[in-house]
């Protein structure tokens, strides 16, 4: 049975920089065609994806965040990482980590719970 679980700090200041891992246990992040996502919602708005991390390493981003975004991977942990640097107070939101088979959003096959980020000094 696969679970993720999302951790980090809750509060970042504007301008620094937001790190989260996703824990994932029941299955390797190495594994053949499974695809690693982060995910969040910011108030007022509608679930947006950020970026994919493949079962190989490769990652990709939403070009609109590119520039600010990092996803790496850590293997020995079965960890997944996101990095989101000068952040600002719309980046606030609850951010998730999931998977899916193959690079499509229409096959999530298994999420975290979420974790809350606020943007504020």
């Amino acid at each position: 049975h696969v679970e993720l679980q999302e951790s980090g700090p809750g509060l970042v200041k504007p301008s620094q920089t937001l790190s989260l891992a996703c824990t994932v246990s029941g299955g390797s992040i190495t594994t053949n065609y499974y695809y690693w996502n982060w995910i969040r919602q910011c108030p007022g708005n509608g679930l947006e994806w950020i970026g994919i991390i493949s079962y190989r390493g490769n990652t990709y981003y939403i070009p609109t965040l590119e520039s600010r975004t990092s996803i790496s991977r850590y293997t020995s942990n079965n960890q997944f990482s996101l990095q989101l640097m000068s952040v600002r107070t719309e980046d606030t939101g609850v951010y998730y980590c999931d998977r899916t088979n193959g690079g499509s959003r229409y096959d999530v096959d298994h999420w975290g719970k979420g974790t809350l980020v606020t943007v504020s000094s």
